[in-house]
This record gives structure tokens, C-alpha cells and sequence, in this order.
């Protein structure tokens, strides 16, 4: 398979360290990191037809995953 897209510090390479940091720190947002990588792991194998599906509900897993990204962002800016 070829390499997922949408990886969190590949998207925010400048938030990289801060991504880790808080990954070990904070168990929320590791929890919230942990379901954003469930996620776009599905919604991967979703458009590389690895485990078919129709497309309303590729695009609703994608809203799903955008949702978590700024949740995700919103924590990291936040604590800076």
C-alpha cells in the first residue's frame, strides 16, 4: 500500500515537535490523535479501493476526519 496521506505532522511539518510532545503529555489529545490515524487509515484504504465503499460514506469519513484535524489544530495553537 502506498503511503497514507493526511498524516497530522506531514500536514503541520512546522507543528511536528509540539504534535509529539503532546501526544506523551496530554491523554486527550492522544486519544483524539489515535482516532484521527483510525480514521484517515480508512479513508485510504476507502479511495485506493483496499475496502470498497460507496461515496456518500467516503465523504462522510472524510468530514469526520476534518472535523478531528481541527480539533486537533485548535489544541496544538492553543497551547502555544
Amino acid at each position: 500500500m502506498s503511503n497514507t496521506p493526511h498524516e497530522l505532522s506531514a500536514d503541520f511539518p512546522e507543528l511536528a515537535d509540539k504534535i509529539s510532545a503532546m501526544k506523551m503529555s496530554d491523554t486527550h489529545f492522544a486519544r483524539l490523535l489515535e482516532e484521527y490515524h483510525a480514521l484517515n487509515r480508512q479513508v485510504h484504504r476507502a479511495e485506493t479501493d483496499v475496502e470498497p465503499m460507496d461515496d456518500l460514506a467516503q465523504a462522510e469519513l472524510r468530514k469526520s476526519r476534518m472535523a478531528l484535524k481541527d480539533e486537533l489544530y485548535q489544541m496544538l495553537t492553543a497551547a502555544a
